[in-house]
């Protein structure tokens, strides 16, 4: 995901070339300084967006969220990135479709796609993974056995929430997930809005450096 916002009135930036040397230098140094600074507003704005637009149970996700003066290009003024290194991220700040074959969970909560992957991954070793068709929808299911046991731990806890059993037996079959074929996202993330919203703050952390320099 890319966004490009900016913002005006501290100077025109196509005078930069018309100063000096020494002169380019010292801006160049003072809007980086500002950046630095005034980009930690940046990036909080954005984590609070986060919070606002998930349900967070692990600090590691919003924290993923920072910021970074480039600064490198000694030619032009420097720019601060704002971004995270989750790549699904822009998905949510847009919307949009996933097409594909796609395996949907059947749990009332969350479970990481490594996790995920992690129990697929045991039950095709055992063997113990196979598609069923029910009421329109392509099931993957698992037998109850006592190899799989550390993988369908979760599944047979909300097996048991969907049907009120007090247990599960042995080879019973337990639904572990949906094949679709695509899923649509809303737009759930407003990350451009909380960026823009932090301009001002941005701005005049930059404009404290320029009036220092």
């Amino acid at each position: 995901m890319k966004i490009n916002l900016t913002t005006a009135g501290l100077f025109e930036p196509r005078q930069f070339a018309a100063w000096s040397t020494a002169r380019r230098q010292a801006i160049h140094q003072a809007v980086a300084r500002g950046m630095q600074s005034g980009g930690r507003e940046v990036r909080d704005a954005a984590r609070a967006q986060m919070r606002s637009a998930f349900t967070v149970k692990r600090n590691s996700f919003v924290s993923s969220m920072h910021t970074k003066v480039l600064d490198k290009k000694t030619d032009r003024l420097p720019a601060l990135w704002v971004g995270s290194k989750i790549p699904w991220l822009g998905l949510h700040e847009k919307g949009g479709t996933v097409a594909g074959n796609l395996l949907i969970p059947l749990l009332p909560g969350r479970i990481g796609p490594k996790r995920f992957k992690a129990v697929i991954d045991g039950l095709m070793r055992s063997g113990n993974a196979f598609f069923i068709q029910k009421n329109g929808k392509v099931l993957l299911m698992a037998e109850n056995i006592r190899e799989n046991a550390s993988q369908l731990t979760r599944f047979k806890r909300a097996e048991r929430g969907r049907t009120g059993a007090k247990q599960i037996k042995r080879g019973q079959e337990i639904p572990i997930a949906v094949l679709v074929k695509s899923v649509t996202l809303k737009r759930r993330l407003d990350l451009a809005g909380a960026v823009r919203g932090a301009l001002p703050r941005l701005a005049r952390a930059i404009q404290y450096e320029l009036v220092k320099s």
